[in-house]
């Protein structure tokens, strides 16, 4: 999670900023010897792949900010965040995938940073691998499971995070259900907020508002990620010297990079990504064959479906667009995502206006994206000003789903209703909005482009 901020160092920088510029804040930047003799690497591909870590840097943020963000306890100086970002070759895309921390890996033969003892090779949950021997035997692991070569090493925490968010002035995020998490102290009503720093840091952190723990974790995380990057690029950051200073300090102090990631770099980086935009990005996470795979002595683990990661994999070392095969589409015609599968949700609509007909169109198109609609559309007692969704509180996250849908649409609780929804379309009435339904479950089921996530 904290991994996000990291990306905007190598997204800003493509303002084709000064050597001079660069080159200082460069020099601020933490360094790791993380490939130091490392052998029977995978072959190089095409393009640029970057390994983005988040740590546990609690013991860098002050008192207040642990008290009102949540942030107590002890720091673990683990890892539960990793991400492959791979640049295309002629720098025109970006593709994430996210790599769970629970998954289940092979670490291959190394010595442990803690006690000094050999190990061979042995099972373990991939974030174990920062903690028994730090970022070398993180990208050995890596390197092992996906047989992708990683080109650079970019770790970051708390700190840089809530500093990169607050220097951009807050990211917009959309969420079309209620989002509580009682342990990150998020509480985050249906609709668009702007969030600073610290509330940021709860959002990409929560995993308590749903039954899909890291995994709906992970799903929030990408999305913050191409809200992150729009608001870069839009905000005037990448082609004013001076508000890409202020960000990039603002994150320097808390990051670490491999060595061989320095101002010459950043540069080219830059120079080839001036057009970059959320609609040039893409953002999966490996396909999950087998969730809660159980192993002695580690315990639950998410076992990878690995003939779907080896093409997932592949295509990265080719250089190849995981959305190519999908015809670029508008802002405007990305669906909305929602908390509730619609072919789950029962719809009864009525006609609360004077036009003919317009019940038969509303329920055709909500149909059209996926609502279990009764396809027997129904006239109101009387004339409304507003569309109305009426639901039995018991169903609320599924009327979210559906106001999703209908944008302007008032929720109205009816207790007793049952499970269907009823929608009575007034006066006010525009369209129907398609939505999406990513099960968390099954992550591998989605690659979204970052225009389809950002608001």
């Amino acid at each position: 999670m904290r991994a996000l901020t990291t990306l905007s160092v190598v997204v800003l920088a493509s303002a084709g900023i000064g050597h001079a510029v660069v080159s200082s804040l460069d020099a601020g930047i933490a360094r790791i010897d993380a490939f130091k003799d490392m052998k029977n690497r995978p072959q190089a591909g095409h393009g640029m792949n970057v390994l983005l870590v988040g740590t546990d840097g609690r013991d860098k943020v002050s008192e207040q900010d642990r008290r009102t963000y949540r942030l107590g306890g002890q720091p673990c100086h683990c890892t539960d965040t990793m991400m492959i970002v791979h640049i295309s070759e002629d720098r025109e895309r970006a593709t994430v995938v996210s790599l769970p921390r629970d998954s289940y890996a092979e670490m291959p033969s190394h010595v442990d940073q803690n006690s000094g003892q050999r190990h061979g090779p042995h099972p373990v949950k991939l974030n174990a691998a920062y903690a028994e021997g730090g970022p070398q035997l993180t990208i050995r692991t890596v390197e092992n499971m996906t047989h992708v070569k990683i080109d650079h090493y970019l770790e970051v925490d708390f700190t840089s995070f809530m500093k990169t968010v607050d220097v951009l002035g807050g990211v917009e995020v959309c969420t079309p259900a209620p989002l509580k998490d009682r342990y990150t102290g998020l509480d985050l009503a249906a609709g668009t907020h702007t969030l600073q720093g610290g509330q940021a840091l709860q959002y990409v952190r929560a995993r308590h508002v749903d039954g899909a723990s890291d995994l709906g974790r992970m799903k929030r995380q990408q999305g913050f990620l191409a809200a992150l990057i729009e608001k870069a690029t839009s905000s005037g950051v990448l082609l004013n010297p001076m508000r890409f200073r202020d960000v990039t300090r603002a994150v320097l102090g808390s990051v670490r990079a491999d060595a061989g990631f320095g101002t010459d770099e950043l540069l080219d980086l830059g120079r080839a990504m001036r057009s970059f935009s959320p609609s040039a990005s893409e953002f999966t996470t490996v396909p999950i064959g087998q969730m809660n795979y159980q192993v002695k002595g580690i315990g639950s683990t998410l076992r990878w479906d690995q003939a779907k990661a080896d093409r997932l994999f592949g295509a990265l070392r080719d250089d190849k667009a995981l959305t190519a095969d999908r015809p670029r589409r508008g802002r405007g015609a990305a669906p909305v995502p929602v908390e509730v599968a619609p072919d789950t949700i029962r719809v009864q609509v009525a006609n609360g206006t004077g036009t003919a007909g317009l019940a038969k169109r509303i329920d055709a198109a909500l149909a059209a994206t996926g609502f279990a609609t009764t396809r027997r559309p129904v006239t109101a007692p009387a004339h409304v000003p507003h569309t109305v969704i009426s639901y039995d509180p018991r169903w609320d996250r599924s009327a979210h789903s559906l106001a999703a849908a209908l944008p302007g649409s008032e929720l109205r609780p009816a207790p007793g209703q049952g499970p269907l929804l009823k929608v009575t379309a007034g006066a006010d009435f525009k369209s129907v909005r398609k939505v999406r339904f990513d099960d968390p479950a099954q992550p591998q089921q989605s690659v979204v482009r970052g225009n389809e996530v950002t608001c």
